[in-house]
């Protein structure tokens, strides 16, 4: 639920149809970091430690329409201009903006992030109001029913949806918390793909299941709508109220079917044959990170279908009015590379976010979040040998440690639909490097809805 939303100023009921904009610009400038090495032996990896500034501009649409009793359609039409550090190189799960894709430049490009279609079927129960908000039609359904969605969306457009941190628009920057840093659910590079899910809502329990198409090659914009790979995820969630606060747990759990590389098989293709290695890949024609480093192993030796799971818990309470608490914590088996989110096998995050209404300023937002994430041993050895990954690999890995990040920002408001924030971030073991860092961040976002 966005601020608009959540303070009555939509309050519809079985809207016919509606739509919603917004645009937002981020910026951040990194400040110069200590790094006794970087991109050592010709890989590619390493975040700079030089000053460097990164920004992202998007602007979306969000268009709903009712097609009968229980059948909705939306589509999202968005664009995007973007400047990374280091060209997203260099850091785990702790990219600074959340906003950042795989794809895209400065320059701005247009695509359909989202079209897809929703029934819901109602079971009985009480009523229960969904307002008029993006990608939701106002109407009021059962507290007992069934959601199927079919189409091109986004895995988070269904699960993990916190009513804590909420849009990240108007939250935390860092990407660590707009989900599981180790959820790797499939999607395109921009985050999307195609699938279906199905949501049955009890009372006080959801539980959620569906199935999404991996991208062609690891971190790739081409999605493979063979039908020989996919990524399921299930979740079961029970909503609670504690002294008249509401709050929710969450169980997900992923089990994605792939053709990645494992770090343990090109490890040993590189020692029964050194000509297989990081180097090498461009020249066989091989999806490849670009490495030069004729001295490590590379995952486009091995790839190949296997499966990749991971299961995560997540609570969220509220404390006050306007004053919320959560908590995500996340392990993946860590055997294979990331196939379409960040590298981390391993990841908690936790903080609290307040709304201004206890300082008589209702729409302003605070939050304070710590996040950590991990590798688990097998990717520290390639690592350590020098082996990149979709965004890490110094060349070299000798003391290693959790990536960790700090973010504190307050979005001041104008006008009730313009928000403007400032956000500090301080990141330590970059790319889970102790060796390097720690890395001090310092931005601002302007967001506008409509």
């Amino acid at each position: 639920m966005n601020l608009l939303t959540a303070h009555g100023l939509h309050d519809l009921h079985e809207e016919p149809w509606n739509a919603y904009g917004q645009a937002t610009l981020i910026s951040f400038w990194k400040l110069p970091f200590r790094a006794p090495y970087t991109n050592a032996n010709g890989s590619v990896n390493s975040l700079s430690p030089n000053a460097e500034q990164s920004w992202s501009w998007t602007f979306t649409l969000f268009l709903g329409l009712h097609l009968w009793p229980g059948g909705e359609i939306y589509v999202a039409p968005e664009a995007i201009a973007e400047q990374t550090l280091s060209n997203l190189k260099g850091i785990g799960a702790a990219h600074e903006n959340f906003e950042f894709q795989k794809t895209g430049g400065t320059t701005p490009s247009l695509y359909r992030s989202r079209l897809f279609f929703r029934q819901r079927i109602g079971l009985g129960g009480a009523h229960v109001e969904k307002t008029s908000d993006p990608l939701q039609l106002g109407t009021i359904v059962d507290s007992r029913r069934l959601e199927l969605t079919i189409g091109n969306f986004s895995a988070l457009d269904v699960f993990d949806k916190s009513g804590v941190v909420g849009d990240m628009r108007q939250g935390f920057l860092n990407q660590s918390f707009m989900t599981y840093s180790a959820y790797d659910f499939p999607a395109d590079a921009r985050g999307y793909s195609f699938g279906a899910a199905a949501e049955l809502y009890w009372d006080d329990w959801a539980i959620r299941a569906g199935a999404l198409v991996p991208p062609e090659n690891p971190n790739s914009q081409a999605v493979n709508l063979s039908g020989k790979y996919w990524g399921s995820s299930a979740e079961i969630e029970h909503d609670h109220s504690i002294f008249g606060q509401e709050g929710a747990l969450r169980l997900l759990g992923y089990l994605n079917y792939e053709d990645t590389g494992r770090f343990d098989e090109a490890i040993a293709a590189y020692r029964a044959d050194p000509a297989k290695n990081a180097a090498a890949c461009a020249s066989a024609g091989l999806y490849n990170y670009q490495s030069g480093n004729f001295r490590a192993p590379d995952l486009c030796w091995v790839r190949r279908p296997h499966g990749k799971v991971g299961i995560g818990l997540s609570a969220e309470q509220h404390l006050a009015r306007d004053v919320g608490v959560f908590f995500r914590g996340m392990i993946a088996d860590g055997q294979s590379e990331v196939d379409a989110y960040d590298s981390a096998d391993y990841s908690v995050a936790l903080g609290a976010l307040a709304h201004g209404s206890l300082w008589q300023r209702p729409f302003d937002v605070a939050g304070v979040g710590f996040a950590m994430s991990w590798i688990s041993n097998i990717h520290a050895q390639y690592i350590a040998m020098g082996g990149v990954d979709g965004f890490i690999g110094d060349g070299a890995l000798q003391h290693v440690g959790g990536e960790g990040d700090l973010d504190f920002f307050y979005s001041f408001n104008l006008f009730k639909a313009l928000w403007f924030s400032a956000d500090y971030q301080h990141l330590w073991n970059p790319a889970y490097n102790a060796d390097r860092g720690p890395v001090e961040l310092v931005g601002g976002r302007v967001h506008a809805e409509f």
